[in-house]
């Protein structure tokens, strides 16, 4: 999942957050609210900085599902899930009401890695399970669920740098400048193309993770050097607004690396039988799962990891069709779950 962003709004009161149910994006899967005492189980809640993004939505349903098991099993007695709408002052607002109305498991995907830190910490002291995935806070103080970022541009870069033979001219084509997920993959790449001095990128982009500014910006590079032997790409929407670009133009087809986003990997699939390939991974969706297993186990009083690294999904050319999607939209991310005996040796049980 790629990229934050915030907006100014007036923080509402800690009480307000959970009172105005319609105003700050609260949604219980719980008939009668989530209302404390009606069984034994724990009292869950997700506050996410917003759910608009296809990734925030498969994601909740990830979530969903998993509290079902949870709840079929005592372990859970209700659930809600905060939206903050993009904004972290919300957010903030939202975890503190969470602490008054004595949660037992807080779930966070942060519109801040620093601004979040008081209150999370504040819950962690309150005796709450807290549990921090995908956007990851800097406080070590709660359980953080995430992927190694700079493994993605390592990964993704070295395949490209074997696909080349160690030379040729390529493009980088990086999420946003600024963006910490995005620096960091890049930092990863250049570790691993530093390594080949025959490899030359001859145009370093900067796009959103969406794809049409990022075929605008890919199109204005690729018209400049239309000779290039591949990409490096560390998105999905970018990856396909360059293959797509490409495509249209009935070009020579170059290795372009990628992400599990459903329009890139129907087009992968449908480019494949001509020569195309690529090496893609994932932010997976199951990074929710794994923290709100962990914090579970955590408010059970079993002992788990504060830092839990999840290994990073492959997708190569042997197992694209286990991906690729033909009856989801494009901007759909397919992932594959991860078996319950995975969970538990990532979160020490």
């Amino acid at each position: 999942m790629n990229g934050r962003f915030t907006r100014a709004v007036v923080a509402l009161t800690a009480i307000g957050a959970l009172a105005a149910t319609g105003a700050c994006g609260v949604e219980s899967d719980d008939g009668d609210g989530g209302g404390a005492g009606k069984a034994k189980g724990l009292k869950v809640g997700w506050s996410t900085i917003y759910l608009t993004p296809s990734w925030m939505q498969q994601t909740q349903k990830m979530l969903q599902a998993d509290i079902a098991k949870l709840k079929s099993e005592g372990a859970v007695a209700s659930y809600q899930t905060f939206n903050a709408n993009g904004d972290t002052s919300q957010q903030i607002a939202q975890i503190r009401a969470m602490i008054q109305q004595k949660y037992d498991v807080i779930l966070v995907d942060a519109g801040s890695s620093t601004a979040l830190n008081p209150a999370l910490e504040q819950a962690v002291n309150a005796g709450i399970a807290v549990a921090n995935f995908d956007s990851l806070v800097t406080s070590d103080k709660v359980v953080r669920v995430g992927t190694d970022q700079k493994e993605w541009g390592r990964m993704t870069a070295q395949w490209l740098a074997d696909k080349l033979g160690g030379k040729g001219d390529i493009i980088a084509f990086n999420g946003p400048a600024g963006v910490a997920t995005s620096e960091d993959r890049w930092k990863g790449a250049e570790e691993a193309l530093k390594k080949y001095p025959g490899i030359k990128v001859v145009a370093n982009l900067h796009s959103e993770y969406n794809l049409a500014p990022a075929a605008q910006a890919f199109a204005s590079a690729y018209s400049a050097h239309p000779d290039i032997d591949g990409v490096f790409s560390q998105g999905g929407a970018l990856s396909a607004a360059a293959l797509q670009t490409i495509v249209k133009q009935n070009k020579k087809l170059v290795p372009i690396t990628g992400e599990n986003y459903n329009g890139f990997l129907k087009m992968w699939q449908a480019n494949k039988a001509k020569g195309f390939s690529s090496l893609s991974t994932a932010q997976p969706n199951y990074l929710g799962v794994i923290a709100l297993r962990a914090a579970v186990a955590k408010a059970g009083g079993k002992t788990v990891p504060n830092q839990i690294t999840v290994p990073l999904p492959k997708i190569t050319d042997d197992n694209l069709a286990e991906y690729a999607k033909a009856d989801q939209p494009d901007d759909s991310y397919p992932i594959t779950d991860l078996p319950q005996a995975e969970i538990d040796k990532l979160i020490g049980q």
